[in-house]
């Protein structure tokens, strides 16, 4: 998302809402490495109890 971009969301959405979308964006890619941990974790402890 550029800089021209996050202009026109702010004046088509709101500041709240273009926020957030930011955000969002943002956080996205730690999130989906979070859930990978979490799918490796669930993996390993299964591993160990059988």
């Amino acid at each position: 998302m550029d800089h021209i971009d996050l202009v026109g969301l702010i004046a088509n959405l709101g500041f709240p809402i273009a926020i957030t979308a930011y955000l969002l964006l943002r956080f996205e890619k730690k999130i989906i490495d979070l859930s990978e941990a979490i799918n490796g974790l669930k993996d390993e402890l299964q591993k160990k109890l059988k």
